[in-house]
C-alpha cells in the first residue's frame, strides 16, 4: 500500500484558488506560489517513495527539523528532538506536541503503535518555504509552512489540521484509499474524523462540547472564515463554503481528484450525526467503529460500501440492534444513504430519531416534552379537583 506515497495538503485547493482573484497582490502571489510548490511535490511523489528511511522504525520517535524557509529537507537543521529540551522556537514546540498528541491518540484509544502501525518514526520540517500557506504529508514526513500572515497564519497553529495530515498516513497503510472520487472523499473524511477525535481526546471534550471545526487556528483574525470545514454544518465553515451534507448535493466535477475535498462533507455528517446521538466521548463507540471499518475496507471502498461495514461493525462491537447500531443507521439516512439490507421505512424512521438528536431536534424534543408535562400538570390537576369533589360527597353523607 506505500508503494507510491502521495502528498495530502491541508488546505483544499479551492481555497487557495479563490485567493488568486484578491484584490491583494501579495495574497494572490502567495496562494499561487502554494499551488506551484504543491504541483511540484505532488510531480515528485515517486522520488519521495525512495526516499531513504521512509518507514524507518522507531516508536513512534519525534525530530522537528527547521527548513529555515527553504524546501530542501536534506538541509533542515535539528530544532528539537525526543531527547533535547524544548525549542526556543515556537512552531517547533508546536509542532513537535501535536505529533506526540496524534501519536498517544491512536496508541492509547486504538492500540496502534504510530502512523503505519509498527513504530514508525515521526518527522516534522517547520518554517517549509517563504510564506507557504500550506501543511502537507508526503508519506514519510509532515512539512508546515508559515502562511502568509494575511490569510493564514502558522500552519503548526491548528492541532486538528496536523493530526487530519497524520491521519492520511494511517489510511494510506490500512486500506491504502485510493485519493479519487468517492474513495477519496472518504480518505479525506476519515482524516477529518480522526483529526477532530485528536483535538476531543486531547481537550476532553465531549460530542456535544465539541465544536466539530477542522483548522480553526489556520486563518489569521482578519479573515472572516470559522474553519477550513465544519464537520457539524458542511458548507456553512465560511460563506461560500462548497461542501455538501447530503448525497442529493453530491458534487461531480473532474477538479479536486473527482471533488475529494468537497464530497467529504457527506461522511463527514454521518459521523458527527452518529456521535451526538451516541452521546458521550466520540473517541470511544463511534471512533472505534469508524477505526475498525477502516480496517475492513480496501482501496476501492466507496460511500455505501463504507456505511455498510460501519453498521456492521456497529453490531459487532455493541451489539445487533443496539443504540450504537440505531445511531449509525440514522446518521447514514440523514446524509442520504440507506444501509443495504435494511429496510427503508425503519431506516427512515431511525433517521428521525438521530435528527432528533441535533441542535434543532434538541429544542423540538424539549419543546414536546415540556407539552407533555403541561398536559400531565392539567390532568392531576382535574384528578385532584375530582377527589376534592368525592371527598365533599362523603363528608356530606350523600
Amino acid at each position: 500500500m506505500t508503494s507510491e506515497l502521495r502528498v495530502n495538503c491541508a488546505i483544499p485547493p479551492y481555497i487557495l484558488e479563490d485567493l488568486l482573484e484578491s484584490d491583494d497582490r501579495e495574497v494572490r502571489q502567495a496562494a499561487l506560489n502554494t499551488l506551484l510548490t504543491t504541483a511540484r511535490l505532488r510531480g515528485a511523489r515517486t522520488v519521495l517513495a525512495g526516499f531513504p528511511g521512509a518507514a524507518t522504525p522507531g516508536n513512534g520517535r519525534r525530530t522537528v527539523f527547521d527548513c529555515r524557509n527553504g524546501t530542501d529537507l536534506a538541509l533542515a537543521v535539528l530544532a528539537r528532538s525526543e531527547d533535547g529540551p524544548p525549542s526556543s522556537d515556537g512552531a517547533a514546540n508546536r509542532a513537535f506536541e501535536a505529533l506526540g498528541s496524534t501519536r498517544d491518540f491512536f496508541q492509547r484509544v486504538f492500540g496502534r503503535n504510530s502512523i503505519d502501525g509498527q513504530g514508525m518514526r515521526l518527522d516534522g520540517y517547520i518554517h517549509y518555504d517563504e510564506k507557504f500557506n500550506n501543511a502537507f504529508w508526503d508519506g514519510r514526513e509532515m512539512c508546515f509552512g508559515d502562511g502568509d500572515g494575511i490569510v493564514f497564519s502558522d500552519l503548526t497553529g491548528s492541532l486538528s489540521v496536523i493530526a487530519h495530515e497524520l491521519a492520511h498516513g494511517v489510511t494510506e497503510h490500512t486500506a491504502g484509499l485510493a485519493y479519487r472520487d468517492q474513495s477519496g472523499a472518504l480518505n479525506e473524511s476519515l482524516s477529518d474524523v480522526f483529526g477532530t477525535l485528536v483535538e476531543q481526546w486531547t481537550l476532553n471534550q465531549t460530542a456535544e462540547q465539541a465544536d466539530w471545526l477542522i483548522g480553526r487556528e489556520v486563518f489569521t483574525p482578519k479573515v472572516q472564515k470559522d474553519a477550513l470545514r465544519s464537520m457539524k454544518a458542511p458548507g456553512h465553515a465560511w460563506e461560500r463554503d462548497p461542501q455538501p451534507d447530503h448525497m442529493s448535493n453530491y458534487v461531480h466535477m473532474s477538479g479536486d481528484h473527482g471533488a475529494v475535498h468537497y464530497n467529504s462533507g457527506i461522511p463527514n455528517k454521518a459521523f458527527y450525526l452518529t456521535a451526538t446521538a451516541i452521546g458521550g466521548h466520540a473517541w470511544e463507540a463511534p471512533g472505534m467503529i469508524w477505526y475498525e471499518s477502516l480496517k475492513a475496507s480496501n482501496s476501492e471502498t466507496r460511500f455505501q460500501e463504507f456505511a455498510d461495514t460501519t453498521y456492521q461493525k456497529a453490531g459487532d462491537l455493541y451489539g445487533v440492534g443496539g443504540p450504537q447500531q440505531q445511531a449509525v443507521l440514522g446518521a447514514w439516512q440523514q446524509v442520504g444513504i440507506t444501509v443495504t439490507g435494511v429496510p427503508a421505512g425503519i431506516a427512515q424512521e431511525q433517521g428521525r430519531m438521530v435528527d432528533d438528536s441535533s441542535d434543532a431536534g434538541q429544542q423540538d424534543s424539549v419543546a414536546a416534552v415540556a407539552r407533555q408535562v403541561q398536559a400531565l400538570a392539567g390532568q392531576i390537576q382535574e384528578l385532584s379537583r375530582d377527589v376534592a369533589t368525592l371527598k365533599g360527597r362523603v363528608t356530606s353523607g350523600r
